[in-house]
Formats: structure tokens, C-alpha cells, sequence
């Protein structure tokens, strides 16, 4: 799976001293349509042990993550960690839909984190009627005392959607790329608190 070198090149990006406030960073990678983006805050009384539980309660998704429509665990002892599905609902552009797997990798560098990739074979069996499809999707939560980062990489099938709706979940995606990751590491962390 490919999130193990995703994680590193976030890694990478560490900010030196935990940050004060929301930092983002993007960069491209591999000629991809759109930028992997990673954000990371300041969230005090955050708990690692608490948010990592929540980001692997895949089956706790609807009515917790904002935008989640639809988000089970597969049993599939293939993988070491879970095997989902997932269907978000994106304002005014749709739903894209995706299977994944999801990892808890632990600790590195002083942060929790769980990451996970898509199942490129299982996304690609699924049915355009109810969305469209991810053609690749990698991310990571990490979570220190007080601090609490998101990584993303994605971008839906080009097939699935036509020309204008490409643009706004690739160029558009990139442009706010920093307050999505924002406001998903602040509902995140509600969630994790209310649990």
C-alpha cells in the first residue's frame, strides 16, 4: 500500500517546534492533478490515544465526520488493518464513494498516526450511480499532545465527471485544500472529546 510512503513525505514536513496556530503545506507529487496537502495545529488538551481511536471507528463515521454519507467496515483478513467503505458527499458537486484500508501505524517521531490508501481494484467495481469514484486517495492523521494534523491526497476517476466538475475537485480542491483540513482536524477533535 502506498500510505507508508505518503506518511514519510509528510514526515518530511514536520514543522521543527509544534506549532501555535494552523500551519498547511501542499506540494505535487508524481504528476498528479492535484497537490497532497497536510495541516497541523495547535488543539489543546487534544489526546492522541483519543483521536486515533476515533480516525480507526470507521463504522462511527455517519453522523460524526462531516460529509460522511455512508462508511462500513469490510471484514477482509487480507490487510492488516480496515478495510472500509466510504461515501462522501461533496456540496454542490456530488458524492465520490471509494473502498480503503486504514492502518494504525502507531507511533513515529512523537505523533500517533493512522493512515490509509485506496483499493484501486475494489474502487473501481463500484457503481457510478452512486458516485463518482476515487482514483486515488491517501491520508493520514497524526496526533501529538495538543496537536493534531491531517494529510490528504485525492482525486476522483476523470471518467466519472465531466470537464467543469473536474476542475473544481482538482484546481478547486487545491484552492481550499487548507480550510477543509482545518475544519476536518477541528470536527475530528470534537468527535474524538465527545466519546
Amino acid at each position: 500500500m502506498q500510505h507508508e510512503a505518503f506518511v514519510e513525505r509528510v514526515l518530511k514536513r514536520l514543522p521543527a517546534t509544534p506549532p501555535t496556530d494552523f500551519a498547511f503545506q501542499h506540494w505535487s507529487h508524481d504528476g498528479r492533478p492535484t497537490d497532497e496537502g497536510f495541516g497541523i495545529m495547535a488543539v489543546p488538551g487534544a489526546d492522541p490515544e483519543k483521536v486515533i481511536a476515533a480516525v480507526m471507528d470507521v463504522d462511527a463515521y455517519v453522523g460524526n465526520v462531516e460529509h460522511v454519507d455512508q462508511c462500513r467496515s469490510i471484514a477482509d483478513d487480507r490487510f492488516e488493518g480496515t478495510r472500509f467503505y466510504q461515501r462522501v458527499s461533496i456540496p454542490v458537486l456530488g458524492a465520490v464513494q471509494h473502498e480503503l484500508v486504514i492502518t494504525d501505524l502507531g507511533e513515529r517521531q512523537g505523533y500517533r498516526i493512522a493512515a490509509w490508501d485506496v483499493l484501486r481494484s475494489e474502487t473501481d467495481a463500484l457503481s457510478t450511480r452512486d458516485g463518482f469514484r476515487s482514483d486515488y486517495n491517501s491520508g493520514a492523521w497524526l496526533a501529538a499532545p495538543g496537536v493534531v494534523g491531517y494529510a490528504l491526497a485525492s482525486a476522483p476517476k476523470r471518467g466519472d465527471v465531466g470537464f467543469l466538475k473536474w476542475k473544481a475537485l482538482t484546481t478547486g480542491a487545491d484552492a481550499a485544500a487548507s480550510r477543509v483540513l482545518k475544519a476536518n482536524i477541528e470536527g475530528l477533535v470534537a468527535w474524538s472529546n465527545r466519546r
